[in-house]
C-alpha cells in the first residue's frame, strides 16, 4: 500500500538536521487514518521496542495515555503517585529508551503535540488528524483521501466475502454500493459489518435499503448524512434483535470517544454479561471497538447519533435518551464508595473527560442540578492542579444550567460566573473575563455590599485582568480602593489585606515606579513570612515580586539569590510543573540573562517554554512570555538563526490573542525589529520600528519608558541605514571604468 511505505520512509528516513522522526496523516473524519496508522504499527511490530496508542484529542487525554503507559511499566509504583509524577515518569522513560513508536491519535491542535515531539528523540511520532494545517515543517505530511473505486469495491467484497471470491455479478453490485457510499472508507466498513453479519441480504438489496442517492458538498460526499443512511439500516436491524445494543449505542454518543468503561454502561439492574454482549454484537457490526474492558467509538458516529431526528415522535426520542442515560451512568460511578464521604480521586481521573464531553454537548434548556455541582467539582480539581484554562467548558455549562433555576443575582451564580472569568483571563481571552468581572463585580456590589470579601475579591480580579490587559491607568485607583477596605474591613496583617498590598506594589512596578513599588513589597514580604510562613505559596509570591523589583532597579546582587530561592521552595511545596514554579524558573532563569550568564539561562529558558506549552498550552499569555524571552537569549548568545523565527512566531501568535495594540504585542514588535536589524536587515526592521513608535504613542503615551525605547531605536537604525548608504554611494563614486 502507497500510505504505508510513504510513512515507513517519513519515519526512517535521516533528514538533515531532524532530531526526531515524525510524520503526520490528515483527511476527514471517518477517512481512516486511525486504521492507517493501526496498519503500520501492525506491519512493523519487530521494528520496535514499543508500541503506544495516545488518544490525543485534549492535552489531557494525551497526558492519560502516558499514565496508561507508566500502569503498565511499573504498576506497584503508579498506584501509589500522583498523575503528574506518572506523566513525568513516562517522559523520562521514552527520553532514556530507544526504538519505541508513539501514535497519537486524532490530533485537534497540532500545538499540543509540542512537549512531546520537541523534547522525545528516541523513537518514532505518527500522528493522525483531520487537521490539514498548522504542522511543523519538521513534520511530513500525508493527506488521505477517500478510496480509488477498484480500491473501494475490494475492500467491501472482503468484508463481505471474507475469504470467498465474489462472483462477476457481486463485483458489479460493489461498484455500484461503493458510488453511493462515496468511497468513503469508514462507510464502506460499517456497510461491509452489516453485510457480513446478514449473509441473506445482498449488496445490491442493501443498496436500495440507503434510500435516495446522498447528498453531496462543496468538498465531496455528506460524510455525516452518509454514516446516518448506513446507521438507520443498521440500527433497524439492531432494533429488532438487540434493542440494549441500541441503548448502549446512544448512551456512548454522549461520552468521551474513548476509554468508556463497560461499566460505566451497566446502570443498577442489569446483568454486566448482558452489557457485555450488547457490546460485542456493537463490535461485530464495527458501531464500536472493543479493548475487553473499555470501549472506544468515532467521533463522526458519536456526531451523527447526537443528531435530533426530523421526524417527530410522542416519546423522547432515542438522542434524549442516550444522553439521559448517559448523564444517569456517570452520575451513578461518581457515588462515594461506601463509607466514604467523597469520590475517590481514582474515580474522579476516570470520570473527568466523560464530564467534559458532557459539558461540551450540553444541549439548549438541558438542566440537571447534580451534573451541574459535578462539573464545579470537576472544574476546580483540574484548577487545583494547575489547569485552569481546561476547566472552561465545565463551567460554562454549569453556569447555562445554575442561571436555569436560580436568581441572577444568587451568591451560587456569582460565584461560576467569576470563576468562569478567572478561568478566561488565565486563558488570555481578556475580553471576555474582563466583560464578566466588570457584571460580576456590579452585581456583588448591589447584592453584598460595597466592602464584603466577596465583593473585595471581584474588585481584585477585575484590576488584575485590567493590568493583564495593560491598562494600568484602571487598574491601580481599583488596587488602591481594593487595599484600603481590606485594611479596614480585615485588619492590617490579615492574609487578604496582605494580597491585595502586594498586587498594589506590583502595579506600581509594571508602572515603573519602584519608589512607590519597593517599600511596600519588603513590607509585605515581612509580614507574610510572618503571618503565613516562609514556605507559603503567597510568601512565594511576594519574595517573587520583590525579588523582581529589586531586578528593575538594578540590583541583581539582590534579586538573584532570592529567586533561586523561590525556586527551590516552589518545586519542593508546588511541585515541578505547577503553573507557580514555572514562573519561579523563568525568572531565575531571566536574572541570569540579565547577568549575561547564557549559559545557565537558555537551558532553563528551553526547560520553562516546553512545559508551559504542556502545561499552559501554545497561546497562552505566559507561554508566549518565555517564547520572547528565549528568543532574546538566543539573540544575546548570537544564535539568530534560532531568535528570528521565534522573535516572528510570538510577534504572530501576541497579535493574534493580545490584539494588535497590546504592550506586550509592542514589545513582540520592537524585539522583532530589532533582531533583523541585528541580522542586517534593516529594510525589515525600520518599518516595523515605526509602525511600533507610532502604536506606542497613540497607547501608552509620548513620554511611556516604552516609546522613549522605540524612538531610540527608529533613531538608530535610521543612522545606521543612512551609514550604510553614505559607504554605498561612496564606493560608487570611487569606482575605476572598465576599459
Amino acid at each position: 500500500m502507497e500510505e504505508l511505505d510513504w510513512l515507513r520512509r517519513v519515519l526512517t528516513a535521516q533528514h538533515e538536521g531532524a532530531i526526531t522522526q515524525s510524520g503526520a496523516v490528515h483527511g476527514l473524519g471517518g477517512i481512516g487514518k486511525s486504521t492507517l496508522a493501526l496498519h503500520y504499527a501492525h506491519r512493523h511490530r519487530d521494528d520496535y521496542t514499543l508500541i503506544w496508542w495516545i488518544n490525543a484529542a485534549s492535552p489531557d487525554e494525551i497526558e492519560a495515555s502516558l499514565i496508561g503507559l507508566t500502569q503498565t511499566l511499573v504498576p506497584g509504583w503508579a498506584t501509589t503517585a500522583g498523575r503528574a509524577a506518572q506523566v513525568a515518569w513516562a517522559m523520562q522513560w521514552l527520553a532514556w529508551h530507544p526504538g519505541w513508536l508513539l501514535v497519537y491519535d486524532n490530533v485537534e491542535d497540532p500545538d499540543d503535540l509540542t512537549p512531546y515531539i520537541g523534547a522525545l528523540h528516541q523513537g518514532h511520532h505518527l500522528v493522525t488528524s483531520r487537521r490539514a494545517t498548522g504542522w511543523p515543517d519538521s513534520v511530513p505530511a500525508l493527506s488521505l483521501g477517500n478510496l480509488g473505486p477498484d480500491d473501494a469495491a475490494a475492500l467491501l467484497c472482503r468484508l463481505v466475502f471474507k475469504d470467498a471470491a465474489p462472483t462477476p455479478r457481486q463485483q458489479a453490485d460493489a461498484r455500484v454500493l461503493v458510488v453511493d457510499l462515496g468511497h468513503f472508507p469508514l462507510a464502506i466498513k460499517q456497510a461491509g459489518a452489516y453485510l457480513a453479519q446478514n449473509r441473506g441480504i445482498s449488496l445490491d438489496a442493501y443498496r436500495r435499503r440507503l434510500g435516495t442517492k446522498l447528498g453531496k458538498t462543496a468538498h465531496g460526499i455528506d460524510t455525516e448524512r452518509t454514516i446516518a443512511r448506513i446507521w438507520n439500516v443498521t440500527l433497524h436491524a439492531l432494533e429488532e434483535n438487540d434493542p440494549l445494543a441500541v441503548e448502549v449505542l446512544y448512551t456512548v454518543a454522549w461520552l468521551a470517544p474513548d476509554d468508556i468503561p463497560h461499566s460505566l454502561l451497566t446502570p443498577p439492574g442489569i446483568d454486566p454479561d448482558d452489557t457485555a454482549e450488547a457490546i460485542g454484537t456493537l463490535a461485530s457490526y464495527s458501531m464500536v471497538t472493543d479493548a475487553g474492558t473499555t470501549l472506544s467509538v468515532h467521533r463522526l458516529v458519536q456526531a451523527v447519533l447526537r443528531t435530533p431526528p426530523n421526524t417527530g415522535h410522542s416519546q423522547p426520542p432515542r438522542h434524549v435518551q442516550g444522553r439521559n442515560r448517559a448523564e444517569q451512568a456517570v452520575l451513578h460511578h461518581l457515588a462515594p464508595p461506601p463509607g466514604q464521604d467523597n469520590p475517590t480521586p481514582n474515580q474522579w481521573e476516570t470520570l473527568t473527560p466523560h464530564l467534559v464531553a458532557l459539558a461540551a454537548t450540553t444541549p439548549a434548556g438541558q438542566h440537571n442540578t447534580p451534573l451541574a455541582n459535578a462539573y464545579s467539582t470537576a472544574a476546580d480539581r483540574l484548577h487545583q492542579q494547575g489547569h485552569t484554562v481546561r476547566t472552561i467548558p465545565l463551567l460554562q455549562a454549569a453556569l447555562t444550567q445554575y442561571e436555569q433555576v436560580l436568581g441572577e443575582t444568587d451568591p451560587q451564580i456569582l460565584t461560576s460566573r467569576h470563576n468562569l472569568a478567572y478561568a478566561y483571563q488565565e486563558a488570555g481571552k481578556l475580553a471576555q473575563a474582563i466583560s464578566l468581572h466588570k457584571a460580576t463585580l456590579a452585581q456583588r456590589e448591589q447584592v453584598m455590599g460595597d466592602t464584603h470579601r466577596h465583593t473585595l475579591t471581584s474588585r481584585t480580579s477585575l484590576a488584575r485582568a485590567y493590568q493583564a490587559a495593560g491598562d494600568l491607568k484602571r487598574a491601580i485607583p481599583l488596587l488602591e480602593a481594593t487595599l484600603a477596605q481590606h485594611e479596614q474591613v480585615l485588619g492590617d496583617a490579615h492574609p487578604q489585606t496582605l494580597t491585595s498590598r502586594n498586587n498594589l506594589a506590583h502595579a506600581y512596578q509594571a508602572a515603573g515606579d519602584l519608589k512607590r513599588a519597593i517599600p511596600l513589597l519588603e513590607t509585605t514580604l515581612a509580614q507574610h513570612e510572618q503571618v503565613l510562613g516562609d514556605a507559603h505559596p503567597h510568601s512565594l509570591t511576594s519574595r517573587t515580586n520583590l525579588a523582581l523589583a529589586y531586578r528593575a532597579a538594578g540590583a541583581l546582587e539582590q534579586a538573584t539569590p532570592l529567586l533561586q530561592a523561590v525556586l527551590a521552595q516552589c518545586e519542593q511545596v508546588l511541585g515541578d510543573t505547577h503553573p507557580q514554579t514555572l514562573t519561579s524558573r523563568h525568572n531565575l532563569a531571566s536574572a541570569y540573562q540579565e547577568a549575561g550568564d547564557s549559559k545557565r539561562a537558555i537551558p532553563l529558558l528551553e526547560t520553562t517554554l516546553a512545559q508551559r506549552e504542556q502545561v499552559m498550552g501554545e497561546t497562552h499569555p505566559q507561554t508566549l512570555t518565555s517564547r520572547n524571552n528565549l528568543a532574546y537569549a538566543y539573540r544575546a548568545a548570537g544564535d539568530l538563526e534560532r531568535a528570528i523565527p521565534l522573535y516572528e512566531a510570538t510577534l504572530a501568535q501576541r497579535e493574534q490573542v493580545m490584539g494588535e495594540t497590546h504592550p506586550q504585542t509592542l514589545t513582540s514588535r520592537n524585539n522583532l525589529a530589532s533582531a533583523y536589524q541585528a541580522a542586517g536587515d534593516l529594510e525589515r526592521a525600520i518599518p516595523l520600528y515605526e509602525a511600533t513608535l507610532a502604536q506606542c504613542e497613540q497607547v501608552l503615551g509620548d513620554t511611556h519608558p516604552q516609546t522613549l525605547i522605540s524612538r531610540k531605536n527608529l533613531a538608530h537604525a535610521r543612522r545606521a541605514a543612512q551609514a550604510v548608504q553614505q559607504r554605498s554611494t561612496a564606493t560608487s563614486s570611487t569606482a575605476v571604468a572598465p576599459q
